[in-house]
């Protein structure tokens, strides 16, 4: 099951649902690294290729294009992540630099504001001063004789010169107020979101945008402790597989079985059921679906696949483990662990994936773990690197090795039946 999802990339989103976090994370750290080997598989399959056409042209063509990562002294493809490369800003220089621009920005616009005022009132002044005193020349010299007319226009000029002068020099005069006055806005105002800053008196704008840069920075955080743990967690198991030497391979107690053969299973409920006497595989030729559609399938699936390799049965003997059940559904699994003590756990069918979900009773609730026999060995989807012979032999090993280090479990009290007949019935009719 794990070899199709790392193909294909893809997993179901039923059976993601049925993955507790732990599981998700350590899933998704491994098609990462999935990812990544077959990007640098393709890398250099690229590199081999282009090394063949520049060979065969003799070569490099001039108007080539590519694209070649930035790599780092380590040798890998370099990463910046903003806040955490040297020279980065801090959030509070950041914070501080926000809060001047937009205090200059204020500033600067209550300056321009002020200016169009000032200007439009010297124009204002200076116009009206110039319509009054062409109008007393008009009235006073254009009535003395056409002679005197030229100087009164030198006259007229000379005032307006004079006037135009006495404009610029008031609007210069007016731009320094202005300037100055701006200067002053712009101090006001920064110590003014300064002070509202420190007593968290934003704008619902400022506090959004916070809020937003707060989630985030904490989401990030969060993602970048679950993948270490995840990678902290694989590593773990990795190194304790290789300790355990738990690889592949079945049992060499059940190596006689075949499906030919008629056998006796004893179904047990806890107190003791009647043997059962199963009959051989259906003469047809099974082939498994790509994943199980429906109760008989699945029950079809158990009878040709599993029963032969003793599946739910314990070790050298005939009867039924008392931690196994059958096609039940996860709120029955907690329903059967409810009143019992940390530590307690059955193995049930899965409807998910070819395989078993096994329920386990914490201290705080229930935890559910997908166990993959889709091959010819049994392991924990996306938790436990380790494979194991039988189902057995996985339950065995967990009496003794946690499941995963987070949550420290440990396979101490099988829960049985509490129906007759039991709830496994249908798979070994």
């Amino acid at each position: 099951m794990l070899q199709q999802i790392l193909r294909d990339m893809y997993i179901d989103p039923e059976l993601l649902a049925e993955l507790n976090e732990e599981q998700k994370q350590i899933l998704f750290y491994k098609m990462r690294e999935e990812q990544l080997r077959r990007w640098k598989e393709r890398e250099e399959k690229a590199r081999m290729e282009e090394a063949v056409l520049r060979k065969t042209a003799g070569r490099k063509q001039s108007n080539g294009k590519h694209v070649q990562w930035l790599r780092g002294k380590d040798g890998e493809v370099w990463v910046w992540v903003m806040g955490e490369a040297p020279g980065d800003k801090p959030y509070e220089q950041i914070s501080e630099e926000l809060i001047a621009e937009r205090a200059r920005q204020q500033a600067q616009k209550e300056a321009e504001e002020l200016w169009r005022q000032k200007e439009a009132e010297i124009t204002k002044k200076f116009r009206d001063a110039m319509a009054q005193e062409k109008a007393r020349i008009v009235a006073e010299k254009w009535k003395i004789e056409i002679e005197d007319r030229k100087a009164a226009k030198l006259e007229e000029e000379k005032i307006q010169e004079e006037l135009k002068k006495r404009e610029e020099e008031e609007r210069q005069k007016g731009e320094e107020q202005i300037r100055q006055q701006e200067e002053i806005r712009a101090k006001e105002l920064y110590l003014s979101l300064k002070q509202a800053q420190q007593h968290s008196q934003h704008s619902d704008d400022d506090q959004e945008w916070e809020e937003q840069l707060r989630r985030s920075k904490a989401a990030d955080e969060e993602r970048s402790h679950k993948a270490r743990r995840a990678r902290d967690e694989y590593r773990r198991q990795s190194l304790r597989a290789i300790q355990k030497g738990r690889v592949a391979g079945l049992s060499n107690l059940f190596q006689g079985t075949s499906l030919n053969n008629v056998q006796e299973i004893k179904l047990n409920d806890g107190s003791g059921s009647p043997l059962l006497s199963l009959s051989a595989a259906s003469s047809n030729i099974w082939e498994r679906p790509s994943r199980p559609f429906s109760r008989d399938v699945i029950i079809r699936w158990f009878k040709e696949e599993q029963i032969p390799r003793r599946a739910g049965f314990e070790r050298n003997t005939s009867r039924i483990a008392r931690w196994f059940h059958g096609i039940i559904s996860r709120q029955e699994a907690e329903e059967l662990l409810m009143n019992k003590s940390e530590g307690a756990f059955l193995v049930r069918v899965s409807e998910k994936i070819w395989g078993y979900a096994l329920s386990y009773r914490q201290q705080s609730g229930f935890k559910h773990f997908l166990v993959d026999a889709s091959g010819d060995f049994y392991s924990f989807l996306g938790v436990d690197p380790n494979r194991h012979a039988t189902l057995t032999d996985l339950i065995d090993f967990h009496k003794e090795e946690i499941i995963t280090s987070s949550g420290g479990e440990l396979l101490l009290e099988p829960c049985g039946q509490q129906k007759n007949p039991p709830d496994y019935s249908p798979l070994f009719e």
